[in-house]
Parts: C-alpha cells; sequence; structure tokens
C-alpha cells in the first residue's frame, strides 16, 4: 500500500471513528446500539432524516455503514483513491437519510454474485456494489412496509435487493452510454431506472404510500461542526503532504479539468491539490447552507457529503458553481424558497452535472442547473423515493439531453470562414 492510499485510509478511518464515538457520548453505548438496530426497520424512502431519531444515532449508523464499505474495498484489493473515496464517503452521507447496515448488504451481495456470473472480480465491481445502496429503500420498503407477515416480507426483501444487485451491472453500463460520463451519479441514475419499474409493481399491488418528506429543524452542534472540522483537517493534511506552493498549484490545476466520467484527481499527481479541493468545496457548499437559512440535518449532511466524495473525481470548484447558479436562478424564477427541503437539496445534489460546466462552459452549466430543479422535483415520485440518489436519476435524464443537444450542435454547426 503506497503513501497517499495510507493517508486516505488514516482519514476515513479517523471520520469513521469520531462518528461512532461522537453517537456514543451523545446517547450513550446501550441508547445508540438500541436506536441504531431500530433504526434498519424504519422507512428509507426518500425523504426521512434519521438525525429526527437521534443525532447520535444517525452518526453511529453512518459509522457502521462507512466501516462496512471501507473494510469491503480493502479486501475487494482495490486502490482506495478518487473513485472508491467517492463510494464510501457518498454511502456515509446517504447513512444519515436512507443507507443502514440491512438495506445496503443484500445490494452488496446482488452485485458480488453477478461478479461471479460475469467471471470477473468483485474489485471490478465494486464501485457500482457500494453506489448501488442507492436502492436501499428498496430492500428496507417490501421487509417492514407492505403489510405482510414478517416470515413472507424479509425473504422477499432480501431476495429483491439481491435481484436488484444482480442486474445492476448490466444496467450501469448502458446508463453510462446515455449521458456519456457527464452525470457523475451514474449508478444513481441507473438505481432510478430499476426503481421506475419496482416502483411502479408496488403501486399496482397497491404497497406503495404516498411520500412524504421528514425533514429535522433541530440544532446540533456536533452536527453543524462536523463538515467544517473535516474539512478543515483534510485542507491542513493537503498542506503537510506536500509543499503549501505545491499544494495551490495542483489545486488550480484541478480547476481546469472537464470532470467528466472516470477521471480520478489524484492520478494527476496533484495529491494535496486534490486533498484541498475536496476541503474546500465542503467548506463552499456548508457556507451555502448556512447563508439561505437552511438546518444543517441529515439530508444536508449526506449533499454536502457527497459533494466532497466527487472532490477526488469529477467535481471541482469551478465546475460546479455554474451549475449551483442555474438552481439558484430556476428557484428564484419560479418563487421557490431557496432553504425549502427540494431547492436546497437540488442546490447540493444537481453538482452531478459539473462536468457539462467543465466541457461546455459557465452558460451550459447555468442552463443544466436550472434544467434540473425542474426534473428533480418531479422524479422521485417516479421511483416511489426508492432510489437515494434522485438527483443522479434527473441528472442522468438532464444530461442526457444536454449532451444530445451539445453534441449535434458541434458536428453539424456551419464551419467558420476565416477567408473574409
Amino acid at each position: 500500500m503506497q503513501r497517499n492510499e495510507r493517508i486516505l485510509y488514516a482519514l476515513l478511518t479517523l471520520l469513521i471513528t469520531a462518528l461512532a464515538v461522537t453517537g456514543i457520548m451523545l446517547e450513550g453505548p446501550f441508547q445508540v446500539v438500541r436506536q441504531t438496530l431500530s433504526l434498519q426497520t424504519e422507512s428509507a424512502r426518500l425523504i426521512n432524516d434519521f438525525t429526527r431519531y437521534g443525532v447520535g444515532t444517525a452518526m453511529f449508523n453512518a459509522a457502521t455503514v462507512g466501516a462496512l464499505c471501507l473494510i469491503l474495498v480493502f479486501y475487494a484489493t482495490v486502490s482506495l483513491s478518487g473513485p472508491t473515496l467517492s463510494a464510501i464517503l457518498t454511502v456515509m452521507g446517504f447513512s444519515f437519510f436512507g443507507n443502514t447496515l440491512l438495506n445496503c448488504i443484500p445490494l452488496i451481495t446482488g452485485v458480488w454474485l453477478a461478479s461471479k456470473m460475469a467471471h470477473k472480480t468483485f474489485g471490478s465491481y465494486s464501485l457500482i456494489a457500494l453506489f448501488g445502496t442507492a436502492l436501499g429503500p428498496l430492500v428496507t420498503h417490501l421487509m417492514f412496509h407492505i403489510g405482510l407477515p414478517l416470515g413472507l416480507s424479509i425473504p422477499l426483501g432480501l431476495v429483491s435487493g439481491l435481484a436488484a444487485g444482480f442486474i445492476l451491472p448490466a444496467v450501469a453500463g448502458s446508463m453510462l452510454a446515455l449521458h456519456q460520463g457527464y452525470n457523475l451519479y451514474n449508478v444513481g441514475f441507473s438505481c432510478g431506472f430499476i426503481g421506475l419499474f419496482a416502483a411502479n409493481l408496488l403501486i399496482a399491488t397497491k404497497k406503495m404510500q404516498s411520500l412524504s418528506i421528514e425533514w429535522g429543524t433541530s440544532f446540533s452542534l456536533p452536527l453543524f461542526l462536523l463538515v467544517p472540522l473535516f474539512s478543515l483537517i483534510l485542507l491542513v493534511t493537503s498542506l503537510v503532504v506536500e509543499k503549501p506552493r505545491k499544494t495551490l498549484q495542483g489545486f488550480l490545476a484541478i480547476q481546469k479539468l472537464s470532470g467528466r466520467l472516470p477521471y480520478d484527481f489524484f492520478d494527476t499527481g496533484h495529491y494535496g491539490g486534490t486533498l484541498a479541493n475536496i476541503g474546500l468545496l465542503g467548506l463552499l457548499y456548508w457556507a451555502y447552507v448556512l447563508a439561505v437559512g437552511s438546518p444543517i440535518n441529515g439530508p444536508v449532511i449526506g449533499g454536502i457529503f457527497t459533494i466532497m466524495a466527487f472532490g477526488g473525481f469529477g467535481k471541482t470548484v469551478k465546475n460546479t458553481l455554474p451549475v449551483l447558479a442555474g438552481v439558484v436562478l430556476s428557484t428564484l424564477l419560479f418563487s421557490k424558497n431557496l432553504n425549502a427541503p427540494g431547492p436546497l437539496l437540488a442546490a447540493l445534489f444537481s453538482t452531478t452535472l459539473a462536468p457539462i460546466a467543465g466541457q461546455f462552459g459557465i452558460i451550459a452549466g447555468i442552463l443544466a442547473g436550472a434544467v434540473h430543479l425542474i426534473m428533480v422535483e418531479v422524479t422521485a415520485s417516479w421511483h416511489g423515493g426508492l432510489d437515494l440518489y434522485n438527483n443522479g436519476f434527473a441528472g442522468g435524464l438532464t444530461a442526457s439531453l444536454f449532451i444530445a443537444i451539445l453534441q449535434w450542435y458541434k458536428t453539424n454547426r456551419p464551419e467558420e470562414d476565416f477567408t473574409t
């Protein structure tokens, strides 16, 4: 294991340990374990803020899921770099409002079975397995929320999770071709596609309730400080592993990248610059949340963690800001509140479209963000909240439209006449 990879393991271990210890300190060891076990049976469909069951419980749940992901990456002998870091941090972020150990494991196992069927190593499918936990609500819903006896519903949830995970690699490959790597949450797009069929089957059998928003508004100092403290640790680390001047040069170099999938920023040689990019993204979007007057709750932490997660795998300060601006302008145009759950989460998760701004410029990024808000506010109902990465689903649709138009224009625009 190389030095840079050891540093990432240390940073993630520190974060997981801090979440677990803080959770235990807030609620006590017996209470936090009891509450975390109880959380496994709660509805995970969008939007269910786990901090409402206890901030310590949500933190401890995120720690357990994060530990599972880190262990899987280690034993799958996959390098811990931009892509794997993005997967682990994203899943941990969504463990504040959807992912639990119980609803993750069947999906991961299903992808593992697919790897065996395809005679591939699990390591080659590990990113799909981790991101595929976005379908966790499907498992939980079938197990505990369709009104069947547990002796029937629990096996049904397990088998459905295995089946969804098994077909996910095939679907993810096809979905990537649609948006050509300009939607960073490609597996979220794929999960939304699968969730669309699952939700309509459940609706047909009258086993799907209407969506509701459970949104925590209470202030918690540990939750409030989580992002800035972790961001500052990343920034300090970036200045320690490389000289400050080299870190700055690396950070500026990364801002010039489009971010189109798949592009591991750590492979550029700008290790300190990549860590700085991740840390600054965290601080920037934490400040945005405070500026619009939103509480720091589970879904907000999930949104900021996901932005940071892709700070080594597609997102930069430069290519995310135009998309954010587009969402803000669209929110104001349609007289919505910037701190309402829908527009706020769209502002954070819309950065899945950052490669469009990185490749085609500021105007394209703003337009993509504006359209994304319109799409994301309806797509959750299409898949019944079964895809936690709803913005990945909406982002895939938006990116596919924009890329089709932009590529057509690039191919068919008239040649400029330089003779006059």
